[in-house]
């Protein structure tokens, strides 16, 4: 019996908003961390790689809602309904979802941003160890010039904070990170989840920070994923933020401001579930 936990994307939000759910699931017995395989999605790698960490989800919460342990993060603006337009204006255009991905990768690459090492600055404060854990970890990013998804993992020969960083390249906000000399974008740019990648466990846990709904258009729109999973045998379960939780992460989820809220209404959403899932523990 194999289980896995997917974790979306999401900005600084999201991460925050993630980690107070683990963290208020684990304080009414439902630890679910414990997932032989975590499949890492832009905010999600993030969470991914700190719950690899060695630190306590108590820690790891801590360090979301009290400031002098927040990492230090760069203000951005975070339109979802802006970029999946234009998304979906791109779509009309292209032959295929890589095309499309080419074509945003193309404007990620164009558009001045900070600069790569600033960005990567950024994810290293993030996490609190930069070595890749001994379970089983999948981070999710896009190849900005051809269009084709990879799959960092331990074995890949990437640096965790490198494989995180390229997971985390919001196209057209933050730089497309350099790993092996090529350009990645984020994760999301081929699906917000990639739930997918979850295939052949017997139980998984999907976490979407940016709720069902999908913003943008997908090559693998998260209901074919979850039809696929369960066709496939797998137990499946879904959570997406409750009113409170949309609320405290707002209408820009990469804004740094809105960490301890975001975090707290995770923690509070999280204490409130009981899941569909026996792999709870």
């Amino acid at each position: 019996m194999s289980e896995a936990l997917v974790l979306g994307g999401g900005g600084v939000g999201g991460i925050a908003w993630i980690t107070g759910l683990l963290a208020g699931l684990a304080d009414t017995g439902q630890d679910v961390t414990g997932a032989d395989l975590i499949v890492g999605t832009s905010a999600g790698s993030a969470v991914a790689a700190q719950l690899g960490s060695g630190l306590s989800l108590e820690e790891l919460y801590a360090r979301q809602t009290v400031p002098e342990l927040q990492a230090a993060e760069i203000m951005a603006d975070g339109d979802l309904e802006r970029f999946g337009a234009q998304m979906t204006e791109l779509l009309h255009k292209t032959p295929s979802f890589q095309e499309l991905r080419r074509a945003v990768g193309a404007y990620a690459l164009e558009t001045e941003t900070v600069s790569e090492a600033e960005r990567r600055a950024v994810i290293e404060s993030r996490l609190p160890s930069h070595a890749w854990p001994e379970r089983a970890l999948q981070i999710v990013a896009v190849d900005a010039e051809s269009g084709e998804p990879r799959i960092f993992d331990k074995a890949s020969g990437v640096g965790l904070v490198d494989a995180v960083t390229a997971s985390c390249a919001v196209p057209a906000v933050w730089p497309p990170a350099t790993v092996d000399g090529r350009r990645y974008m984020d994760g999301g740019a081929r699906s917000a989840e990639n739930a997918d990648y979850a295939a052949g466990a017997s139980r998984v846990l999907v976490i979407v920070p940016l709720g069902t709904a999908q913003a943008f258009p997908s090559e693998v729109p998260l209901a074919q994923a979850l039809q696929e999973l369960r066709e496939g045998g797998a137990e499946v379960a879904v959570v997406e933020p409750d009113e409170a939780s949309r609320t405290a992460i707002g209408p820009n989820p990469l804004d740094p401001g809105i960490r301890t809220a975001a975090a707290e209404a995770g923690r509070a959403q999280g204490r409130s579930l009981k899941l569909r899932w026996t792999g709870a523990r």
